[in-house]
């Protein structure tokens, strides 16, 4: 028994040294969990900072009251413009949106009259202009109605009122959400490709047939490359998390970093399996790429991190509750947005438990087949 795990430990220390040497792939794994976590984050697809311009023809105090509640950070400082200018500046890009105010705006508003405010949208800003449009129309109506009770005397009360509160993100920051799922979706895919490559650059500098000769066996080089490559991207990935999204942007995180770093664990163990066996199912290194796109493009697609899982179809719920990637989005979210605890958490766990002995079984049997 000692002996085995002093095989394991060697071999899996050999892998760890041999990755230090390929400049390369320590180049991309530094780069997913910086670079590429920063590039999510600022990729952001939040309304802000639009570009935003008035004409104001009635220059009354309702128009004033509406232009000064387009307001940072959802609008960049409102400037005033002229009728005749409206056609050039848009054609120059200048502005998303031109908000036009006609004579007796507010005459005609206190007189029942339904004035019309013509709003010029730049369509070609589409990360804009759809979101902002139902903005500049909310505020332009409440601005409105705030207006005319004010000032109108009605003193009735509403039957009631609702108030929203947003939990866990209260300013609705896409942006948190895009940082943590592109680590989720960089642990996954490193962990794929790193155990299936030291798998494939065995077989072919033909160290896999020296290792066979030598007094360890199949399960023995199995499990040395699979602690070693879950080694690698757990240290990497909780770098990542600690030093470039909690410190650097600044992401709020809750909950237990060692129940998520469990988590992780798990999960690890179950992608780097399925990384044995797409190595078992491929000849080199260019088959390997090409059934890892294959299988991790729908992984993450359909696991929750950019789409919810209950709009999709109920037969792709189903499917993808055998994912890994499912549960370890659950348990991301779960953890490190809402703070949940084990008693919240413990089906994912479970569920990763089972998928990655699964796995696991699976790989072995179809990497022994593979080296007889």
């Amino acid at each position: 028994m000692m002996q085995t795990i002093k095989n394991i430990f060697q071999l899996g220390k050999k892998e760890i040294l041999s990755l230090c040497r390929d400049w390369l792939l320590m180049a991309l794994i530094l780069y997913s969990f910086t670079a590429a976590v920063i590039v999510a984050y600022n990729a952001s697809t939040d309304f802000a900072d639009a570009a935003i311009a008035v004409v104001d023809e009635d220059q009354s105090q309702l128009s004033q009251r509406v232009t000064d509640a387009f307001q940072p950070p959802l609008f960049l400082p409102v400037e005033h413009i002229q009728r005749a200018d409206i056609d050039r500046t848009m054609d120059e890009g200048r502005y998303t949106f031109v908000v036009v105010f006609p004579v007796d705006f507010e005459k005609d508003v206190m007189a029942n009259m339904c004035p019309d405010v013509q709003v010029n949208v730049d369509a070609t800003r589409m990360s804009q202009a759809f979101t902002g449009a139902g903005y500049v129309q909310q505020i332009l109506s409440n601005e409105v109605q705030k207006f005319v009770k004010d000032n109108s005397g009605d003193s009735s009360v509403p039957a009631a009122n609702y108030v929203i509160r947003n939990r866990y993100n209260p300013n609705l920051y896409g942006s948190w959400f895009m940082a943590l799922m592109q680590l989720a979706n960089n642990i996954a895919m490193l962990a794929i490709i790193l155990t299936g490559s030291a798998l494939i650059s065995e077989r072919e500098k033909g160290t896999l047939e020296h290792l066979l000769v030598m007094p360890v066996t199949p399960f023995q080089i199995m499990v040395s490359k699979i602690w070693s490559m879950m080694a690698v991207v757990m240290v990497a990935a909780l770098a990542g998390l600690f030093l470039v999204v909690r410190f650097y942007l600044k992401v709020p995180l809750a909950g237990s970093y060692m129940l998520f770093a469990a988590g992780m664990a798990l999960y690890l163990f179950a992608l780097t399996s399925l990384g044995i066996f797409l190595a078992c199912m491929s000849q080199n290194m260019p088959q390997l790429g090409l059934l890892i796109i294959l299988v991790l493009m729908p992984l993450e697609m359909l696991s929750g991190s950019s789409t919810p899982q209950e709009s999709m179809p109920v037969w792709v719920q189903r499917v993808m509750q055998f994912a890994p990637t499912t549960h370890f989005v659950n348990i991301t979210q779960g953890i490190l947005f809402r703070g949940a605890g084990l008693r919240a958490m413990w089906p994912p766990f479970l569920k990763l438990i089972l998928i990655g002995a699964a796995l696991f079984a699976i790989s072995l049997s179809r990497f022994r087949k593979s080296v007889a």
